[in-house]
């Protein structure tokens, strides 16, 4: 099996920016790597994304919001993300079912039972082997979006936003060994060298990449 790494984190966080980044270092190094995304990364991903993310007049509930990101990472989930890691790929998603249980669960308020029943169904056993969390101070993120373009989770309140960070970090804190929390209001030179020096030992300790 390959190595399984997500990035998570508040709006305006740069964990794609950082996700794009460690996906380029590591095609150069000559590592298969596969880079994907949450909502997305197949053509019906795609269709829910739009769906998902866009500012309409139509209401998505919470639960209906909760199953349409999970159908999205069911078909993810068996169209590339285990195909790849049973080839020896590293995987990398920017984000996964963490997003589902701080955005739907802390944010939304679901129902935390219901939030780790989905997220069983739609992961299919798969979990990451290092999740890396970009923090950022929730105004400060935000400023860094475009009024004008902000999708439905962007333009949310900013109590809607405090809770997802307080939902990340206590994921993080509960499962320590997975996560590698880092400062987002750092250069993203900085940020990509925190990242690298986490994977590298990964790498390595599956032989994926020679030591030295």
């Amino acid at each position: 099996m390959g190595i399984f790494v997500t990035f998570e984190g508040g709006e305006g966080c740069g964990k794609s920016t950082q996700a794009k980044a460690l996906w380029r270092k590591l095609s150069r190094l000559g590592i298969p790597v596969e880079l994907t995304y949450e909502p997305g990364g197949t053509t019906l991903g795609k269709e829910l994304r739009h769906l998902l993310k866009k500012r309409s007049q139509a209401v998505i509930s919470p639960e209906a919001e909760l199953l349409l990101f999970a159908a999205s990472r069911i078909h993810l989930v068996s169209e590339v993300i285990r195909p790849s890691l049973q080839r020896g790929k590293v995987v990398i998603c920017d984000r996964f079912a963490d997003s589902t249980t701080v955005y739907q669960g802390y944010g939304r308020q679901v129902d935390m039972n219901i939030i780790k029943t989905t997220n069983e169904l739609a992961t299919q056993g798969i979990k990451p082997n290092l999740t890396i969390l970009l923090d950022i101070p929730v105004t400060e993120g935000l400023a860094r979006k475009k009024r004008s373009q902000q999708d439905r989770f962007e333009s949310e309140d900013t109590s809607f936003h405090d809770r997802v960070r307080e939902g990340y970090l206590k994921l993080a804190a509960a499962e320590h060994q997975r996560w590698l929390v880092i400062d987002a209001t750092m250069s993203r030179a900085e940020v990509g060298r925190i990242i690298w020096a986490k994977v590298e030992p990964l790498l390595i300790a599956r032989r994926i990449l020679p030591y030295g």
